[in-house]
């Protein structure tokens, strides 16, 4: 079976970690400029974006560098699809009783939940904060994931928005109508704005924050 785009990038990022590298320090190592896989070069542009693929030579070079077989990167890329990403889970309550953790604070015993992360895809991307506009949910530094996908926002969702104008901005939706959507920041000194659909490229959901 043929693999997705967003296949062939996660399986790219799982070797890097593999190798303890991050994919600017894959890319150096096999010899590629250093920005070859960054998530800025996975698409281009287009309203949706439209996907760029890794070059057949990029892929040859990082599996001669690293010394994986063409087998065994598929197998990685169909793995990081296949297996959710999950996290122990316990509600505060519970986490403050006996049992829960052994002495290294680890979790353990009965009881535990799963919380299952944001699964990769196409319609993914992390951005990191700037600004104090969203202070203190997020903060200068905080990085973010954003699915661009999501079609059902709702008053009351964190988005990140990107205009016509090439602003990208992250806030809290405040209010939707059929010609604008009423966008508000958490810090109070930031006024409210209300943007037409007309000038809003893409609005998405945000998933996922890293503080």
């Amino acid at each position: 079976m043929p693999l997705s785009h967003n296949q062939l990038w996660s399986a790219i990022d799982g070797l890097a970690r593999r190798e303890g590298l991050s994919v600017s320090g894959l890319a150096k190592r096999a010899g590629l400029d250093a920005t070859s896989f960054n998530p800025s070069k996975r698409f281009g542009p287009g309203t949706p974006p439209r996907p760029r693929w890794p070059s057949t030579e990029s892929l040859t070079r990082i599996l001669q560098a690293t010394g994986m077989s063409l087998g065994d990167f598929a197998t990685l890329a169909r793995d990081a699809m296949e297996r959710p990403a999950t996290v122990p889970m316990l509600g505060m309550a519970q986490a403050g009783l006996n049992g829960f953790f052994d002495d290294a604070g680890l979790p353990t015993g009965e009881g535990w939940d799963e919380t299952e992360l944001p699964r990769p895809t196409d319609t993914m991307l992390s951005l990191k904060v700037a600004g104090d506009s969203m202070a203190p949910l997020y903060r200068t530094g905080d990085r973010i994931v954003v699915d661009r996908a999501a079609t059902d926002v709702r008053k009351g969702d964190r988005v990140v928005v990107r205009t016509a104008g090439g602003e990208t901005i992250a806030k809290e939706v405040a209010g939707l109508s059929s010609r604008s959507v009423t966008l508000a920041s958490i810090n109070p000194a930031y006024p409210p704005r209300i943007l037409p659909r007309r000038d809003i490229v893409w609005m998405g959901r945000i998933v996922w924050v890293s503080q």
